[in-house]
């Protein structure tokens, strides 16, 4: 019996994979919800930023990677992981878990944005869940004992703003490297023409 509780949790766990997989695109803004709530308008700014960041990241090369406009600027890929390390931020406090930073200078491009994208989508479908609350999301940091704790406001003006600008960033960067954003990008309807 045992045996058959690990594997059903396995093949369950596999599905959620692969469903959340096909959620974190990003290639397109997913439909918007039916209803306009504080969370539902939450969780939009947050796909908002997914659909920013996976066409600013899509078909970066190593010298996009390298790139940084002066010795004191960070490079895409530094810029990348500041982003990684917002949407942590993110994705906790939709967790209603403490923020802890995590090291991903050793992860490979694609594991990184792979990784970032994950954190976006999951912290949307926690905003646009059934029983969402943003009062039930605030951004904790925990430094040793001691703990932190800032409502969702900071998050909307904190590490989704930030995460924004600095997507920003990589696209100025990769224009600048000499590999500009598809133009067939849309932000405004959140789709890609031909």
């Amino acid at each position: 019996m045992k045996y058959i509780f690990t594997f059903l949790s396995s093949v369950l766990f596999l599905i959620a994979v692969s469903a959340q997989e096909v959620e974190t695109s990003y290639a397109n803004i997913p439909d918007y919800p039916a209803e306009f709530t504080a969370e539902t308008v939450a969780a939009r700014m947050v796909d908002g930023l997914g659909f920013r960041y996976y066409w600013a990241t899509d078909g970066l090369r190593a010298e996009d990677l390298s790139f940084r406009p002066n010795e004191e600027a960070r490079s895409t890929r530094e810029t990348l992981e500041h982003i990684f390390g917002l949407t942590l931020i993110l994705v906790n406090s939709t967790r209603m878990i403490a923020h802890s930073p995590e090291d991903v200078t050793t992860l490979s491009f694609e594991e990184l944005r792979t990784r970032t994208l994950e954190n976006i989508a999951e912290a949307s479908q926690n905003l646009k869940g059934e029983k969402a609350n943003l009062e039930d999301f605030p951004v904790i940091f925990q430094r040793g004992e001691e703990q932190t704790i800032f409502p969702f406001w900071n998050q909307i003006n904190g590490p989704i703003a930030d995460a924004l600008w600095h997507v920003g960033q990589v696209v100025s960067f990769r224009r600048t490297s000499g590999n500009p954003l598809n133009p067939n990008v849309r932000v405004f309807t959140g789709t890609v023409g031909e």
